[in-house]
């Protein structure tokens, strides 16, 4: 077997105040495209996490995050066929801003035991019953 590139994405859970979480789809022309997955994107050289975060959720949707306000809840890590994805999920609760699809992407306000109802990629699927035992 060969090894894998590790790629390192982060992800956030966004909560709204009736504890809903904000999933995205992916647009056409993307990989993994029509799938719905938590914000968030590859970390640029030189980034922690909680920048890569910051500077993604602004660039998706608009939003302005503290760092203060960001949480890591869990991860996932997961083999792809060509590389091996290793992705924390953090939690928000609180951001300046409307969100607003910036980037051609659908959104969705999905209750925590709702988002196995939407198809999303494979390493975002372990996630979903962390977010179930925190908001239900």
């Amino acid at each position: 077997m060969a090894d894998l590139k590790l790629t390192l994405v982060v992800a956030c859970a966004l909560v709204d105040a009736d504890k809903r979480v904000l999933i995205a789809q992916r647009p056409e022309g993307k990989a993994l495209a029509g799938l719905w997955e938590f914000p968030g994107g590859k970390l640029e050289m030189g980034e922690r996490p909680e920048q890569s975060l910051i500077r993604e959720l602004h660039e998706e949707l608009g939003i302005t995050v503290a760092e203060p306000c960001l949480a890591p809840l869990t991860f996932a890590s997961y083999g792809y066929e060509t590389f091996h994805l290793l992705m924390p999920l953090y939690i928000c609760r609180r951001w300046e801003g409307l969100v607003t699809p910036r980037e051609g992407q659908s959104l969705a306000w999905v209750r925590a035991n709702k988002l196995r109802d939407y198809p999303m990629p494979p390493a975002d699927i372990p996630l979903i019953p962390h977010l179930i035992d925190l908001l239900m």
